[in-house]
């Protein structure tokens, strides 16, 4: 399938970043588990690659979704599943997994000029600890690179989906 080359270790990631950057190329960075894709999920993507040229999807592993506690039973798809539905989207330009809590390793190497997160984030947070912090803002706000949030498409969210469907069971 035609998506496979948007899916990146690594190094191989950080070689594309640099090609990216010198065709002068404006790199935006986001991350997030993406278990169920809606069209809040679309639409978010969709306004994170406005923000630039080539966008950057971080997925979390399914390792690392578990120790997020995002609830029993959780993710619903593997990891090879997200990531595979979400480098199917014309949006996107790379995908890569992160086994970490957080993708401040990814953020740290990839150099992004944009770091995006979605509605429920503060990109004037400095708490570390506050829960709308976003991580790696402190090391994009120092390099004079863009940090922001993009508000939610009302009426769509992984939770409310969740809920319907164990309303339903």
């Amino acid at each position: 399938m035609q998506f496979f080359n948007k899916r990146f270790e690594l190094d191989a990631l950080i070689k594309q970043v640099n090609v990216w950057h010198l065709k002068n190329d404006k790199v935006v960075f986001t991350n997030g588990c993406f278990d169920i894709l809606h069209p809040g999920h679309v639409e978010y993507l969709h306004q994170a690659k406005a923000l630039g040229n080539r966008l950057i999807v971080g997925i979390n592993t399914d390792h690392s979704v578990v120790g997020l506690g995002k609830g029993d039973g959780r993710p619903f798809n593997n990891q090879d599943a997200r990531l595979s539905i979400i480098a199917a989207l014309h949006s996107v330009d790379a995908v890569i997994l992160f086994d970490e809590e957080t993708p401040i390793k990814l953020i740290e190497a990839l150099h992004p000029d944009v770091l995006v997160k979605g509605g429920d984030y503060n990109p004037m947070q400095i708490d570390k600890n506050a829960k709308d912090y976003i991580v790696g803002s402190d090391i994009m706000n120092k390099q004079g690179k863009l940090v922001t949030a993009i508000p939610f498409l009302p009426g769509f969210s992984t939770t409310t989906l969740v809920n319907k469907i164990q309303e339903l069971a």
